[in-house]
């Protein structure tokens, strides 16, 4: 028996993929709920901040970082060089994951979440964020842009799609769908290569370079400078506050690494913090780049469809030490006040108003990020409702 031709195959499954995204695309309806008739179907406790409360998760995340970093200074005295191999990277995921948390609860400060009390929420974010070398009210102002057009494709503030005519793609007839799919195709290695990239080093570059936020006519965009695109002039004094912070939080690490070696900040600080930022970026993408997404211009949006314009997704264990911010994120983006300990039970009932608009996806979360990468590469020039091609 002659081997099946696996490139027809391949091309004629391309073709079917393609043209059902398509026709998903012309026959999608966009939601139209108001937020007013989403909230009242919320319990009124579930919108209560509790300041101590929030202390709680606060201290304990704080403590659990704590009780690892003492532990690991048992690593290179007390264990043989075979099991150090293993204690080193079993501290780095767990600190990595619970100052993730950490960085949440920094993160629910910023949305004035975590208490009623705004002294207290930016007192609390700016501490937490510095340590984290986050610049608190640079990225506090540009995450609110980020809520007020989530999916508006001139507007949202991070994961903005690129379009056709900004990668210097050809022109495709729609009604061809085989001549759209895989334009911007690599080969799985380079693939690997970029995705690893994304997740290292995604957080700093957007910070410094805005990568992957919005176009400002070629002028440079980022959240240190006050002067930047992405801040109003009355944002000044709050992004020299940022940075201040930042300084503060590169000091103490130039002066750890001038009392106990580089290496040793290396190991109990750095590597942790890059697996937070890997979190960080995995998570807001996840969110917020899915082939089942769409993105809205003008005509077509307002905030109710671009807050469900997000995907919750469940992460294992880590759904618990990340306070859940991935799997109550359509929530999130539509009552951003809302402390995290009640999401939960807000989405329960969220997701029975919005029926089939509640997009939840419970793919393994590498496989998603592999399949979202691959898969969502631009979108087209025209249109106002509008979805991820490749």
């Amino acid at each position: 028996m002659a081997p099946p031709n696996t490139e027809k195959l391949q091309s004629e499954l391309t073709h079917r993929q393609s043209s059902s995204a398509i026709k998903f695309e012309r026959d999608y309806l966009p939601p139209n709920f108001t937020i007013k008739e989403l909230r009242q179907t919320i319990p009124p406790h579930c919108f209560e901040r509790d300041t101590l409360k929030s202390f709680g998760y606060t201290i304990k995340d704080l403590a659990i970082v704590g009780a690892l970093a003492y532990a690991a200074t048992f690593i290179d005295s007390h264990l043989p060089l075979a099991l150090r191999y293993i204690a080193w990277p079993t501290y780095w995921f767990f600190c990595g994951a619970f100052a993730t948390g950490i960085w949440v609860i920094a993160h629910e400060c910023g949305h004035q979440a975590f208490s009623p009390s705004k002294k207290i929420n930016n007192t609390v974010g700016f501490i937490l964020h510095s340590a984290l070398l986050v610049p608190y009210h640079s990225w506090r102002i540009s995450h609110s842009k980020h809520h007020k057009h989530t999916g508006h494709v001139d507007k949202d503030q991070v994961f903005v799609p690129k379009t056709r005519s900004l990668l210097s793609l050809p022109l495709k007839d729609v009604d061809t769908p085989q001549m759209n799919h895989s334009v911007l195709e690599d080969t799985p290695f380079i693939t690997l290569i970029n995705l690893i990239g994304q997740q290292l080093l995604g957080w700093p570059l957007y910070l410094i370079f805005n990568c992957s936020g919005q176009v400002y006519d070629g002028r440079w965009a980022n959240h240190f400078n006050p002067n930047s695109p992405i801040f109003d002039p009355k944002n000044f004094t709050d992004i020299i506050i940022s940075d201040i912070g930042i300084i503060i939080g590169l000091s103490a690490i130039f002066y750890f690494s001038y009392i106990y070696s580089f290496i040793t900040v290396v190991k109990y600080y750095l590597i942790p913090y890059f697996i937070v930022n890997h979190w960080l970026v995995l998570i807001t993408y996840l969110q917020h780049t899915d082939p089942k997404l769409p993105h809205y211009r003008e005509n077509q949006w307002n905030f109710v469809r671009g807050a469900v314009c997000t995907v919750d997704r469940h992460i294992g264990f880590l759904d618990s030490i990340f306070h859940r911010i991935t799997s109550t994120h359509v929530a999130h983006h539509l009552f951003s006040t809302m402390p995290h300990y009640h999401a939960e039970e807000a989405t329960i009932h969220i997701k029975k108003v919005l029926g089939h608009y509640y997009i939840f996806d419970d793919t393994p979360i590498f496989e998603a990020l592999w399949r979202s990468f691959a898969s969502c590469k631009f979108i087209e020039d025209e249109g106002d409702i509008i979805f991820y091609k490749n």
